[in-house]
This record gives C-alpha cells, sequence and structure tokens, in this order.
C-alpha cells in the first residue's frame, strides 16, 4: 500500500492501493475497505483514485458520498 499523503494533517486514511478497477483504502484506525466500479462504481472509484493520488480530500469524499457503499470490508 501507498501511504496517504494527508496535506491537510487531518485525515482519517492511512494508506491506499489502487488498481485499474479498485481501490483499497485503509484508514488510521487498521481497517481496510475495498472499493470498486460495482460498488459504489466507476465515477467514485475514479474520484478516489485522483483524491488519493493528491492527497487530499479522500476521507472527506468517502464521509460525504460513498458512505458505507464498498465492494468489501477486507479487516
Amino acid at each position: 500500500m501507498q501511504r496517504y499523503g494527508n496535506l491537510n494533517g487531518d485525515s482519517g486514511v492511512k494508506a491506499f492501493e489502487i488498481t485499474e478497477e479498485s481501490i483499497t483504502v485503509q484508514f488510521s484506525d487498521g481497517s481496510t475497505y475495498l472499493y470498486n466500479e460495482i460498488r459504489p462504481g466507476k465515477l467514485s472509484v475514479d474520484r478516489m483514485k485522483s483524491l488519493a493520488l493528491r492527497g487530499e480530500g479522500l476521507n472527506s469524499f468517502i464521509s460525504s458520498t460513498v458512505r458505507k457503499n464498498y465492494a468489501a470490508k477486507l479487516r
């Protein structure tokens, strides 16, 4: 996993891993979730990938838009 940039310094996201069709996000509490093109969908996953690579806004996007619409809880 790649460490999240956390440019604002207050994110709950710790790390992420991007594949062609998905993003896996690890939060600071250790929980890890898989988001893919089925859940929450390609548009949301593409936005999440962009935010993850930019290092800001990912936790806010998940909290406000994606919420519990993940493909799987991995940990």
